[in-house]
C-alpha cells in the first residue's frame, strides 16, 4: 500500500505545475498510481516510503546524483561539521578555492573554476562565459544540455530539434523567438553535421557543446575533429560532464575518452546529492567572466563545495570509478540474458554505469509500467534504467537480475495472452511532456 505516498501525490497535482521540480521524478515517468513517489529516509540503496514500505534502490539513483549512495556517511559528516561553522557569511567560505584547485588538479588543462548549485544552470553560465570569450552567439550543440533558452532555442521554428535529446513534440515556449538559429544541434559521433554548422556559420559560431560521451564511445575523427573546427573557428569547446562525470574515474570522462575542451562542467555526482556545479576552463576563457554578469547569493553558500570536496576524496580513496563500471557492465548483460530466456526484444543502451534498457513492442509503456509492478512487489525500486551507486553491491545486482528474470517472464505471458493491460494496477508509463493533468 503506498496510501500516505499516493494522496500525497493528489495534493501536490493541485500545489505544484507538474508534481514535481524534476520531469525525470514524475511518477507518470513510471506508472501513475503504483510508483510511490516520496521518501520518508534513505540509506546506502535502501529507501523507505512514506507508508513505511522500504525498497532496494536499483532505478535512478537519484537521478545520477548519488554517486556514492543515499546518505553516506563520509559526505554528510563533512556537511555537518561544516553547517556547525555556519554555511552562509558576509563573508565568502574558503572551501570554494580548495574545490577549484582540487578540480584543475584532476584535470590539468583547466586553470580556474566558477560554482553554482545545478547541472542546468551551470551549462548557462558556461555557454555564457563562452560567448562573451568570442564575441559570438551561435552555438552548435549534441546532446541534453538543460531547459535554459540558449538550449530550447533549437525549437523555435524547427519541427522537432529537440526530440531525440529531451522530449518529441516539446514546444518551446517562452524562450524568446528572437533565439531563432542560435542553437544548432548535429549528431554524437557525426562530424559531417558539425562540419556543415562550421561551414554555413563559421563567422558568428562562438560555442561548440558536446557531452563527453552518449551511448558510444566518440570516435577518434570526432574527438579530433570536433577540436579542429573549435580551433579553425574560434569556437569554445564545452564538454557537459554532468552525466558523464566520476562514473569512469575521478574526474571527467573526456580524461579517459582524450577529449580537449576549453570548459567543461560538472553537477550531479559531484555533490553526492548535495547541491553543486562547476565550470572549469582555460584562463584565456574563463576571464571573460568578468566581461559579463554572472553572479548569485546561493552560490557562495559553504554546503556544496564542502559535500564536492568530501566526495571527491572518497571517490578516489575508494576507486568508486571502477565499482560503478563493473556493475553497469554486469547489469546489461544480465538483462540481455534474462530476456533471451523470457524470449522478450530489448534494446539495452547507455554508458555501464548509467544504463538502460527498453521494450521493443509496440505496448512498450505497458509493459515498463507492469514491469515497474512487479518489482515493486518484490521490494525492488526498479525501472527501465539503472544507475550504479557505490553503496551497490554485486550481491544486490544478482537479487535485481534474479526478480527481472521472474518478471520478464511474466510480462512475455501476459503479452502472448494479450492480457498487460488487464493486470495493470496504475497507468502506463507515460512518454510525452503533457502527461499529468
Amino acid at each position: 500500500m503506498i496510501e500516505k505516498s499516493y494522496n500525497l501525490q493528489i495534493t501536490a497535482k493541485e500545489r505544484i505545475p507538474g508534481l514535481s521540480q524534476l520531469l525525470s521524478k514524475r511518477p507518470d515517468q513510471f506508472s501513475w498510481g503504483v510508483w510511490p513517489g516520496y521518501y520518508s529516509h534513505a540509506k546506502g540503496a535502501t529507501v523507505w516510503d512514506l507508508d513505511g514500505n522500504e525498497y532496494l534502490d536499483m532505478s535512478i539513483g537519484g537521478i545520477g546524483a548519488t554517486v556514492l549512495g543515499y546518505a553516506d556517511p563520509d559526505v554528510d559528516q563533512a556537511v555537518k561539521e561544516a553547517i556547525d561553522k555556519g554555511v552562509a557569511t558576509s563573508l565568502n567560505c574558503p572551501e570554494e578555492v580548495e574545490l577549484a584547485q582540487v578540480l584543475c588538479e584532476l584535470h590539468p588543462w583547466a586553470d580556474m573554476a566558477r560554482f553554482a548549485r545545478t547541472g542546468g544552470e551551470a551549462m548557462a553560465i558556461a555557454v555564457r562565459i563562452a560567448r562573451a570569450a568570442t564575441g559570438k552567439d551561435k552555438v552548435a550543440f549534441c546532446g541534453y544540455h538543460g531547459w535554459h533558452d540558449w538550449y530550447l532555442a533549437a525549437n523555435l521554428g524547427t519541427e522537432n530539434a529537440l526530440g531525440e535529446y529531451l522530449l518529441s513534440g516539446l514546444e518551446p515556449n517562452g524562450v524568446p523567438r528572437g533565439l531563432e538559429g542560435t542553437a544548432l544541434p548535429f549528431h554524437y559521433n557525426n562530424l559531417e553535421e558539425l562540419e556543415t554548422i562550421a561551414k554555413n556559420h563559421g563567422k558568428e559560431l562562438g560555442v561548440i557543446v558536446i557531452e563527453a560521451i552518449r551511448n558510444d564511445e566518440p570516435t577518434k575523427e570526432f574527438k579530433d575533429g570536433v577540436r579542429e573546427i573549435a580551433d579553425q573557428t574560434g569556437a569554445v569547446l564545452v564538454v557537459d560532464e554532468i552525466s558523464s562525470g566520476f562514473r569512469f574515474l575521478t574526474g571527467g570522462a573526456h580524461l579517459k575518452f582524450g577529449i580537449k575542451p576549453d570548459m567543461a562542467v560538472f553537477s550531479k555526482a559531484l555533490g553526492n546529492g548535495y547541491a553543486i556545479s562547476a565550470v572549469i576552463g582555460k584562463k584565456e576563457v574563463m576571464q571573460a567572466a568578468q566581461s559579463t554578469f554572472i553572479s548569485s547569493t546561493n552560490w557562495t553558500e559553504r554546503v556544496g563545495p564542502v559535500a564536492a570536496l568530501a566526495m571527491i576524496e572518497k571517490h578516489k580513496r575508494v576507486n568508486a570509478g571502477k565499482h560503478l563500471v563493473a556493475l553497469g557492465e554486469k547489469m546489461q548483460d544480465g538483462w540481455k540474458n534474462v530476456a533471451g530466456k523470457a524470449g522478450l526484444e530489448i534494446d539495452v543502451g547507455g554508458i555501464a554505469p548509467l544504463s538502460h534498457f527498453s521494450f521493443d513492442n509496440p505496448l512498450a509503456p505497458e509493459m515498463k509500467a507492469y514491469f515497474v509492478q512487479l518489482m515493486l512487489g518484490e521490494g525492488i525500486l526498479a525501472t527501465t534504467s539503472y544507475y550504479a551507486m557505490w553503496a551497490h553491491s554485486e550481491e544486490n545486482v544478482d537479487f535485481y537480475l534474479k526478480n527481472v528474470e521472474r518478471a520478464f517472464m511474466e510480462i512475455e505471458d501476459r503479452i502472448n495472452m494479450d492480457k498487460i493491460n488487464s493486470v495493470l494496477l496504475g497507468e502506463k508509463s507515460g512518454v510525452g511532456f503533457g502527461r499529468l493533468i
